[in-house]
This record gives C-alpha cells, structure tokens and sequence, in this order.
C-alpha cells in the first residue's frame, strides 16, 4: 500500500509513524503542497494519507498562500474517503477543510498535558487503542472547533485533543508521531522556541520511550483499518 506524508516544514516529519508505516511493509511518500510540485502519483492511488504538523497557523492563507490550495486537497481527500490521520496542524487543517472554525486556543500547550479519551474515543477503532488517561506531548497555539458529523474522541480542560469525521479521517492535537531528536531540534529553533527548553527536555527524555511506543500503538491501529479499506475497495 502506497501511504502519502504531508507535510508542512522540514522539522515536522513522519518520526515513529514513518517507521511504523515501512515496518508494516508499505511505501511512504513525502510531499509538500508548499514545494510546488505535482504529488508523485495519483491521489486515488494512495491508500492512507498523514498529515503533520507545522510552524505556520491554519488561518495564515495571507503569508502561506498554498494554504488555500490545500483546503481544497483535504476536502478532495475527505470526499475520496481515503483514510486519514492529521497531527495538530494537520488536525486543524482536516476540521478547516469540513468548515469549522480554527483560531488561538484558550492556552497554548508546549510540553507534556494530560488528555482524556471520550466515550466515543473508548470505542474508536484508533484512538481507542490508547489508554483512558495519558500524558501526550504538544506543542500548539492554535485549536479548532468539531466539524458538523465528526466525534470528539479525546479532550481536556483547554480544547478538542481528538476527533474523527465519518468512518475514515482521524484528527488528533497531540504529537504521537515524533521523536526526542525532533523535540530536540523544535527546542533549538529560533522562530519557535519553547519557553524553558531545559525544562522540556528533562521532561521528556523519561517521557519519551514510552511516548514513542503509544504513537507506534496509534499508527498501527490506523494502518489496519486502511489496510481493510483498501482490500475492500
């Protein structure tokens, strides 16, 4: 199965998805509308698409133009009802694209936050996989709202964690996709840096292996059912 990686930026890539995804004997492809080039085969050929976070905002069409074009890539995609997981950025970007709104969220969250799955999240065939209760690692300003037809499946006390719209397209806010050496190099990135990078990064190293093994447990989850729908389709 060919599985597209979307993505916004050079530190913000597949991490321990991308591995999880080749482990399970698939092909990743990483593409970026912001390059201005043509996806390396055809959408309908892709039988999962993950797209991942970034350092731009989901409302930033003035600064990043591409942004416009791909609203429309993501709502071509949800109407394909390709299976789909966005990771923050690309969690907005999936509930932008099903006309919800997206803005600054109540707090920002950079570090570890406590996240809570919902009814509908204990009974979701991906986030469900995931623990009642668990510390998730984020690194966000922005949040957004629940898409008409879509599920909160996870939440705290400062905005929407997961959801899912239909049968096929998962958002989460977290990060259960990276890595220590992406953390480390977000902590060393002159246009975002963390308040205390020390600090983040003491929290994080005990954190992490265990962190690392809830985000293969998500994106396995995730690639079976893609796998079902593409052996159905």
């Amino acid at each position: 199965m060919d599985v597209l990686s979307l993505i916004h930026g050079g530190n913000a890539r597949a991490g321990i998805f991308g591995e999880t995804v080749e482990a399970r004997g698939h092909r990743l492809d990483e593409w970026s509308l912001a390059w201005g080039n043509p996806l390396p085969r055809p959408l309908d050929s892709y039988g999962a698409v993950l797209i991942f976070g970034g350092a731009m905002h989901a409302d930033q069409d003035d600064r990043h133009p591409w942004l416009r074009e791909e609203n429309f890539f993501l709502q071509r995609l949800i109407d394909l009802g390709t299976p789909t997981l966005g990771i923050c950025l690309g969690a907005q970007l999936i509930a932008k694209a099903a006309h919800s709104w997206v803005g600054p969220a109540p707090e920002p969250e950079i570090g570890w936050y406590e996240v809570e799955l919902t009814e509908a999240g204990l009974d979701d065939p991906v986030l469900g996989r995931l623990p009642a209760r668990f510390e998730a690692f984020q690194w966000h300003y922005y949040t957004h709202g629940l898409p008409a037809g879509a599920r909160e499946l996870a939440c705290n006390d400062n905005c929407i964690q997961g959801l899912r719209l239909g049968e096929r397209v998962w958002g989460v806010q977290f990060h259960p996709e990276v890595t220590l050496a992406q953390i480390e190099g977000w902590c060393v990135d002159p246009e975002d840096p963390p308040p205390d990078a020390e600090k983040l990064l003491a929290e994080t190293r005990p954190r992490i292996e265990q962190w690392n093994e809830l985000g293969r447990t998500l994106c396995d989850a995730f690639c079976a059912i893609a796998e079902r729908a593409r052996a159905a389709a």
